[in-house]
């Protein structure tokens, strides 16, 4: 076993990617040669050959708090360099784990982001789902260069997302288990039981990972929209399909969509999932049940959302401008405490 002084970087991202891609081809069904029409394995070997760069040539031995800075100070993008080197950690962690080095080697990650606060109205879910309905592809009327008219087709290319969206607002479920949806259990499907009205949010066949997935119940409305799409198509494996097919990935027609409804180029699939958050926060949703429904710690449900709910910080609003009873006021308290001067009357001596 050689020390980390004689181990280069190099080596153990290497190591790393190869674990990794096996167990990402695996996970989205995919080979080498097609592994690159995924667009989370391509972002995934773009930031291995990113670290590899700038790392590549160090050995393990000089992984320390400072070389992560300069690699901060170097990728300027602290969201992304925290990224990247959460990504190192992992390799270093799966390196040791393989009993390829024994000494302890810390990576000094930058500190988190203010969480986003990014959510769609409802008036917003509405128009956003009323574009991808209605949405018809355009295309060239002549194949004559000079000419760039275009005229709507009867192609209707993001008719699949008014579903994802919709069991996106409705379930607070991340975007693989919305696309993994299906009315028929079976190995890599996460199973919608439309007679129970129960969805298993987590994939059949998938051990559970930091992302958690619990099985929740379906919102009678959405339980609604599910039975009525699956007697439209009983035959279709998933819920939401594009072209008969599952769908892998959907940021780029999400993206095209958002555009067309006019809305904050900034929303994302998951901004979906915050929607979810928000609106069970505005309705005053007990927030241990919100966070069990989500899938996500209360600490984190409290700390992003906490602020929407109806009851946030009452209790403090309601004290501080209470009033003391007569027999507990002190004569040197002043009425400025509330905001206003207000003058204290004064028994003479």
């Amino acid at each position: 076993m050689r020390h980390i002084d004689d181990i280069p970087v190099a080596d153990v991202l290497s190591i790393y990617l190869d674990a990794q891609l096996e167990k990402l081809r695996d996970r989205f069904k995919v080979d080498g040669e097609s592994e690159d029409t995924i667009p989370a394995i391509r972002k995934f070997k773009k930031r291995i050959e990113r670290l590899n760069a700038w790392w590549g040539t160090k050995m393990l031995g000089e992984v320390n708090g400072e070389a992560c800075r300069s690699y901060r100070k170097k990728r300027r993008n602290r969201g992304g360099a925290r990224r990247d080197l959460e990504d190192l950690r992992a390799a270093i962690g799966h390196h040791a784990a393989e009993g390829y080095h024994r000494e302890i080697v810390k990576i000094s990650l930058p500190e988190k982001g203010e969480p986003r606060d990014k959510w769609l109205t409802r008036g917003d879910a509405a128009k956003l789902i009323w574009t991808c309905w209605r949405y018809r592809e355009l295309q060239k009327k002549s194949r004559r260069p000079t000419e760039d008219v275009k005229a709507p087709t009867r192609k209707r290319p993001l008719r699949h997302l008014a579903r994802f969206i919709l069991l996106g607002i409705y379930s607070g479920t991340r975007a693989g288990a919305i696309a993994a949806a299906s009315p028929i259990p079976a190995v890599g499907r996460s199973y919608v039981d439309l007679e129970r009205g129960r969805y298993y949010r987590l994939k059949q066949g998938s051990s559970r990972t930091n992302k958690r997935q619990p099985t929740v119940p379906i919102p009678s409305r959405l339980l609604a929209h599910l039975r009525r799409w699956h007697r439209i198509d009983p035959d279709a494996k998933h819920f939401v399909e594009f072209n008969g097919k599952p769908v892998i990935s959907v940021k780029t027609a999400f993206k095209s969509a958002v555009k067309h409804a006019g809305l904050d180029p900034g929303i994302s699939p998951h901004t979906l999932r915050h929607t979810a958050a928000t609106w069970l926060m505005q309705k005053g949703a007990d927030p241990w049940q919100a966070a069990g429904y989500l899938g996500m710690s209360l600490e984190v449900l409290l700390h992003t959302y906490g602020h929407h709910h109806p009851d946030y910080l009452s209790d403090a609003v309601e004290k501080i401008a209470m009033r003391t009873p007569g027999h507990e006021r002190k004569a040197h308290v002043s009425g400025a405490v509330s905001g206003a001067v207000i003058p204290l009357r004064r028994d003479n001596p």
